[in-house]
C-alpha cells in the first residue's frame, strides 16, 4: 500500500531526470547513468566542484558550489543551467557584501546550502569565524549577495534553513562540531525571529545504532515539506580501518516541532559503491547538499557531492522513499523526545 502523504510546495515541471531501472538493491534510489554531472576542472582555477547546492529559478536553475581552487582553498561560485545537469559556470567567486555595499568576503568558504524562504533566497555555508563556523547570506537576484550575521559560535557545520518559517520563526538545522575533523556529531535545531538572533536551541538526532551512521551526522538538503512532516535527506559517516565512509540517511520530522523524530530508516539509503564515489580526493563520500522535487509528479532528484571530487544526481520517487523509510523505521528515545534536558 502507497504512502498516503503528500509533497508540499511549489510545482517543478523540469525537474531532471531518469527512469527507474528494472532493479534496485535497496532503497528505491537510482543514480543518473551520466554521473558525475560536474567533472574535475570544470572551471578556470577550479580543481574539483562538489558538495553543492542547487535550487528553481525562473524556469531555469542556479547552483552555489563549493569549488576548491587551484591553490586548494575551497570558496563559493555560482552556476546557471537549464536542465540542472549542463553548468555554465561563473568565472569570478560569488562577491559577498556586507549591508554597506562594501566587499565581505570570508578567507574560505564550502558546502553551501540554497534554501527559498517566502521571497528571498538564502546561502548557508560553512567558513572560518575564528574556527569553523556558519556563514550567511541573502539575494533576491543572484547579482547582489548580502552577508547576515553568523548565526552560531564555533564550532559548527552542516548548517541549512527550513523552507519556511515555523510558528513565526526562521529555523535551521546544524552540527556543532569540534575544532578537527569532528569525530562525534548530533543534528540539532535552533529558531531565530529575524536571523539575527538564534535560540531554542534542540536536540534533533543523535549518532545511529547502525554503523553506516556511528561516528557522527549531519543535516543535507533542505528538508521537503509533507502532509505528514519534514522529509530529511542527511548524511551518516561510519569509522572504517581505511578511514571514514560517507553515506546518505533518511528521516522524517515532525511538521511543528521538528526536533520530534517521527521516522528514521535504519538502512542508509545511498552508499559509496561507484567508482566516482569510491574513488577521489576523498574516497567513499556521498554527501547531500540539495534536492529538485516536484509534488505533483511526486519526482525527486537528489543532488551530491563524491569523494570531494564531483556533482553526482540520484533520483527516487516520494511515496516510494517515505514508504521505505517508514518501513525500514527505528526510533530511540532520544529521537521522539522534544530535544531539552
Amino acid at each position: 500500500m502507497m504512502s498516503k502523504i503528500k509533497m508540499i510546495g511549489p510545482a517543478v515541471k523540469n525537474v531532471p531526470w531518469q527512469e527507474r531501472p528494472e532493479k534496485i538493491v535497496g532503497a528505491p534510489i537510482w543514480r543518473y547513468k551520466e554521473n558525475p554531472v560536474i567533472g574535475r576542472n570544470p572551471a578556470e582555477g577550479v580543481a574539483r566542484i562538489f558538495n553543492s547546492a542547487v535550487i528553481p529559478y525562473n524556469d531555469e536553475f542556479i547552483g552555489v558550489f563549493r569549488a576548491e581552487q587551484v591553490n586548494g582553498v575551497p570558496y563559493i561560485y555560482m552556476g546557471r543551467s537549464k536542465d540542472a545537469i549542463h553548468w555554465d559556470m561563473e568565472k569570478e567567486k560569488v562577491p559577498f557584501e556586507d549591508e554597506n555595499a562594501n566587499p565581505f568576503i570570508p578567507g574560505y568558504a564550502y558546502d553551501p546550502r540554497l534554501v527559498k524562504v517566502e521571497d528571498t533566497y538564502y546561502i548557508i555555508w560553512c567558513q572560518d569565524f575564528y574556527g569553523a563556523a556558519i556563514g550567511m547570506a541573502k539575494t533576491v537576484n543572484f547579482k547582489k549577495f548580502v552577508r547576515l550575521e553568523n548565526p552560531f559560535i564555533p564550532y559548527n557545520r552542516n548548517a541549512v534553513l527550513f523552507p519556511r518559517k515555523i510558528n513565526g520563526n526562521f529555523v535551521m538545522l546544524s552540527r556543532p562540531s569540534d575544532g578537527g575533523h569532528t569525530p562525534f556529531g548530533d543534528i540539532f535545531v535552533s529558531e531565530s525571529p529575524d536571523l539575527v538572533y538564534w535560540g531554542k536551541h534542540r536536540h534533533v538526532m543523535g549518532r545511529g545504532r547502525g554503523w553506516w551512521e556511528s561516528v557522527k551526522i549531519g543535516g543535507g538538503a533542505a528538508p521537503i515539506e509533507t502532509t505528514q512532516g519534514w522529509l530529511l535527506f542527511y548524511h551518516g559517516v561510519s569509522g572504517t580501518c581505511n578511514g571514514f565512509v560517507y553515506s546518505i540517511g533518511g528521516a522524517i520530522l515532525d511538521l511543528e516541532n521538528p526536533s520530534v523524530v517521527k521516522y528514521r530508516c535504519e538502512n542508509f539509503l545511498l552508499t559509496p559503491q561507484e567508482w566516482y564515489e569510491e574513488r577521489g580526493f576523498v574516497p567513499n563520500v556521498v554527501f547531500p547538499c540539495a534536492t529538485i522535487h516536484d509534488p505533483e509528479s511526486g519526482k525527486i532528484a537528489i543532488y551530491y557531492g563524491a569523494a570531494d571530487s564531483y556533482v553526482c544526481l540520484a533520483f527516487t520517487q516520494f511515496d516510494e522513499i517515505v514508504d521505505y523509510i517508514k518501513e525500514h523505521s527505528v526510533l530511540t528515545e532520544e529521537d521522539t523526545e522534544i530535544g531539552m534536558r
